[in-house]
């Protein structure tokens, strides 16, 4: 196998898939229903404020209006991802702003309701800021924050109506005593502790951005800067108006509900973009496995299914134990980071993979256990397949190191031949000639002792030429198309480029074989011999005027293709009966 590569990110450049379909059939309905009541309840708020001759008459859609704006983007974020929360969250703060608009109207109950609610929709923001991206919230602080913010919306907000907060205040439903004092205590109690759990939410908030990628950063920091200046804007904005700009109180209510009306919107906007708690229905996943055709790759409709973006799929594999990608390369999880989680997948009992996620983007584990179940049958296919590639290339390995050893052996024992038992006979023959007892013998030795070394020769050659050896392929190529009983028209790069051995010793075989073949079947009158570089390759080609009817699996081409194999290179043939043949080997050299 390759060498170990660690996966904390497998999110690397991809394709974009094919979409899984958004929502399931049996969510749209309800989602439908919901819209419908919303709308429904906005217009009758509408025609009660109406009726309560609320002044001025141009004022009176703005509270249904914010609500319609929450219902509108929180339906479309959870259509979107309907296992994630934060629609469903956006779609709670809709109906509650329509609720706090009752204040206005004149039926009693319905007006104690609104001013009760008046300052929810607040503490939602809260729970929508420290809730993103999955719309669960994480952490005992942010856990208590939350509940310091609907505390401060709910129980603190009573001495507002129970109390009237001066001389001139107004009077409420609610109201229990004309004690305004009370009511300024109340008021200015609700003030600080909201301030503390504003204080605290945009400390989290921070150390959250801190910690967070710098691709998540850019999604992230918007919307909580964004977030914090709403909940800021709108006491702060009130006091002001309160006590020095008391005759600009209608202009502060448009200006904080405009405010707050791009709230939903900022946060459907991060859910939707950059891959933030893209949840969708497992049936989904299920209906994909099930399609036959236009299946987008499983790792990429896991993705899409569970919405993170950096979602990796590994594949376990028996010989020997560990992980593979889907290239059959071995795989080390780094789960250094704690916000990386791995789920394991099983089929039929037997490991087959791992799922590796981001938890603070899918921050249900059940969810992906889930899901491992749902694709543990197609993972096990694709293991299949990732198995057969890691032996493959372990195989493709073992043939390289085989043959890297056998040229390396080769050079070995031709360099041992020319340089040790050559080189005693070349003495011997020196040695022969200056004999002068018996001229006879001492012919007959010398014609002996020259015989040996030519044989010797031809041997070294046919192991390793020299000219390889010592001067490259593109002499030993020369050297060869030398000897060819036909013309050969060479076409070699300039400059020639030194080449590694390997590659070297593989060029001159290939070079060798389609020679001496062309020699004994061809029946050729020229042949063209072309080496060079192309793109990190050498490329060489041997095309003759022959006979043709050449194989690439016949004879030692079958040969020189596992050779090239074993380098990763390729071989083709074109060789149609009666117009030549023609051989292009392609090896990577760079």
């Amino acid at each position: 196998m390759r060498s170990g590569h660690e996966v904390g990110d497998p999110g690397r450049a991809q394709a974009s898939p094919a979409r899984l379909r958004p929502g399931s059939g049996s969510l749209r309905p309800a989602i439908a229903l919901i819209g419908a009541l919303g709308a429904v309840a906005a217009g009758v708020e509408v025609a009660l404020l109406i009726e309560s001759g609320f002044e001025p008459a141009w004022f009176l859609p703005a509270f249904p209006l914010t609500g319609a704006v929450y219902l509108a983007a929180g339906l479309l974020a959870w259509q979107r991802r309907p296992s994630n929360r934060i629609g469903l969250l956006i779609v709670a703060a809709g109906f509650i702003w329509l609720g706090a608009g009752l204040a206005d109207t004149a039926v009693p109950a319905l007006t104690a309701t609104g001013l009760i609610l008046a300052t929810v929709p607040l503490a939602i923001v809260v729970h929508l800021l420290l809730a993103f991206p999955s719309g669960r919230l994480r952490g005992e602080t942010s856990t208590i924050a939350v509940a310091g913010g609907y505390l401060v919306c709910t129980l603190l907000q009573a001495p507002v109506y129970l109390f009237n907060q001066g001389p001139s205040g107004p009077t409420t439903v609610l109201q229990i005593a004309d004690r305004h004092d009370l009511g300024v205590i109340g008021f200015w109690v609700q003030t600080l502790a909201g301030t503390a759990v504003v204080v605290a939410t945009a400390v989290i908030l921070l150390s959250r951005l801190r910690r967070a990628e710098q691709g998540r950063r850019r999604v992230l920091a918007p919307l909580y800067l964004y977030g914090i200046f709403a909940l800021l804007f709108v006491p702060v904005s009130a006091n002001v108006v309160r006590n020095w700009f008391p005759e600009e109180a209608l202009t502060l209510a448009v200006a904080q509900l405009a405010v707050l009306a791009v709230v939903p919107l900022a946060f459907v906007a991060a859910v939707l973009r950059g891959g933030f708690a893209r949840t969708g229905e497992l049936e989904e996943l299920g209906a994909w496995l099930a399609a036959e055709e236009g299946r987008p790759p499983l790792q990429a409709a896991l993705r899409e299914a569970l919405g993170d973006p950096s979602l990796g799929l590994l594949f376990w594999v028996a010989d020997p134990p560990g992980y593979v990608d889907g290239d059959g390369a071995t795989v080390v999880p780094a789960l250094e980071d704690p916000e990386r989680t791995l789920v394991e997948v099983a089929n039929g009992g037997q490991r087959v993979g791992a799922i590796v996620y981001d938890a603070t983007v899918v921050a249900d584990r059940q969810l992906v256990v889930d899901a491992a179940r749902v694709i543990a049958l197609a993972l096990d296919h694709d293991r299949l397949t990732a198995e057969l590639l890691a032996s493959r290339e372990g195989l493709r390995e073992s043939r390289a190191r085989l043959v890297a050893a056998t040229d390396s052996e080769r050079r070995r024992i031709a360099r041992d031949l020319h340089d040790g038992l050559q080189t005693r006979l070349v003495l011997l023959a020196l040695l022969a000639g200056r004999a002068r007892e018996d001229e006879t013998l001492i012919a007959e030795l010398g014609s002996g002792l020259q015989q040996a070394i030519a044989e010797l020769r031809e041997l070294v050659q046919g192991v390793v030429p020299a000219a390889l050896t010592e001067r490259g392929l593109y002499a030993a190529a020369e050297e060869l198309s030398d000897r060819m009983p036909i013309p050969v028209v060479l076409d070699f790069d300039s400059p020639r480029e030194p080449l590694p051995s390997g590659v070297e010793t593989a060029g001159y075989f290939v070079v060798s074989e389609a020679l001496s073949n062309t020699v004994k079947h061809a029946r050729a009158e020229e042949l063209r011999l072309s080496i060079g570089r192309r793109n990190g390759h050498l490329r060489i080609e041997i095309a003759d005027d022959g006979v043709g009817g050449a194989r690439a699996g016949g004879g030692g081409l079958s040969g020189l293709a596992d050779r090239l194999d074993a380098f990763e290179g390729r071989l083709f043939v074109d060789s149609p009966p009666g117009r030549g043949t023609r051989i292009v080997a392609e090896l990577p050299c760079g």
